[in-house]
Order: structure tokens, then C-alpha cells, then sequence
């Protein structure tokens, strides 16, 4: 049974441009609801984002993810995370994961399965992020990093990232989101 909830909806009045952050637009938006109650708000416009997840099976130590070991500017703290990036404009979603595993690791994947897609704030942010699972991965050329980039490659045991996912440099949350993705793709969480 489908229910009505367009009480909780509102109607956008008008929406003014504040600023250009080069990776984020700020936008003003003034809302109204059907009942008359108006009020104020921020909406930041980022481009959508993409995750993936290489998987692969170190002969040592089983089943791996190839992570990336990095400064974060917003946080100040070195992170241990899955490859991700920004969809360039006019770019699909699935390229664009293509793209960040190649640049950051060096690696291609065999296989590219989309996994999953949120709104990573819907509180005030406009954008998706997209969860991809890359498999059958191949190294074929050297990293290619963006102009103030620094990355290490580090495959680390899926248990070790299990275990300390939201602690320590495994700290970023849209990681956690992608992990999550990955359990259930895996059938360790039941949809």
C-alpha cells in the first residue's frame, strides 16, 4: 500500500546562488508548505561521488581490499579508505569509478558491479554516491594522482577493515556506507 506523504513536503520559493568553493556550490533556498509555513535554508550542490571497493585474494593473507592511505584536509588526520572520487561532468557514475581505481592505485578491474547509492547528508547536500565492487583486478600502470595527491596502496585483510571500520584512520563515513554495500552484497547483512 502506497502512502501519501505529501504533508511533509515543501515548495521551492526561490533559490540565489552565495558561492563557488571550486568544489561546491552554496545555494540560499527560501521554502514554503501547503500550509503556509516558510522558512530559509542551505542546500550545497557537489558533484556526485563514486566508491569502489577492490577486492582481490593476497596468497598470504585471503581476501584483501586494495585501500588508500591519505592526508584528509578536513579532518587533519591520515585516513585509510576505499578509492573514491568525484564524477566529472557529463561523466556516468560507472566510468568515473573506472577512472578513480586506475588513477589512485594503478589497478583496472575485471569487473565493476554497482553495489549501492545514497545521499550522503540529505539534510543539505545535493548529491549521490555510488558504491562500486571491482573484482579480477589487474596492475597496469603506475598511479596517476592529482596535482596534490599523495597516496599509499595498502591491501589490508576484509576482517582487519570489518573489525575497524569508524576507528582510527578508518574513520571517514561514506566508507562505512560502501562496507555496508559490500556485507550485504556479500550476504553478511539481510536485506
Amino acid at each position: 500500500m502506497k502512502r501519501d506523504y505529501s504533508h511533509l513536503s515543501w515548495k521551492t520559493l526561490g533559490r540565489k546562488w552565495l558561492h563557488d568553493f571550486k568544489i561546491f556550490n552554496v545555494y540560499q533556498v527560501h521554502r514554503e508548505t501547503s500550509g503556509g509555513q516558510s522558512g530559509t535554508f542551505y542546500e550545497v550542490d557537489a558533484p556526485d561521488w563514486v566508491t569502489v571497493i577492490p577486492h582481490l585474494v593476497d596468497k598470504e593473507r585471503g581476501d584483501c581490499f586494495l585501500m588508500v592511505r591519505q592526508y584528509r584536509h578536513g579532518s587533519d588526520q591520515i585516513t585509510l579508505e576505499f578509492p573514491a572520487g568525484m564524477v566529472e561532468r557529463g561523466e556516468a557514475a560507472e566510468k568515473s569509478a573506472y577512472r578513480e581505481l586506475l588513477e589512485e592505485t594503478g589497478y583496472r578491474a575485471g569487473s565493476l558491479i554497482h553495489i549501492g547509492s545514497v545521499s550522503p547528508n540529505p539534510a543539505f547536500m545535493k548529491n549521490t554516491v555510488s558504491t562500486y565492487l571491482a573484482e579480477d583486478l589487474e596492475l597496469v600502470q603506475e598511479q596517476q594522482l592529482d596535482e596534490h595527491e599523495m597516496i599509499d596502496i595498502v591491501p589490508v585483510p576484509v576482517q582487519d577493515v570489518v573489525r575497524s571500520m569508524g576507528t582510527g584512520e578508518y574513520n571517514n563515513g561514506i566508507m562505512m556506507i560502501s562496507l555496508a554495500f559490500y556485507l550485504r552484497r556479500k550476504g553478511l547483512i539481510k536485506e
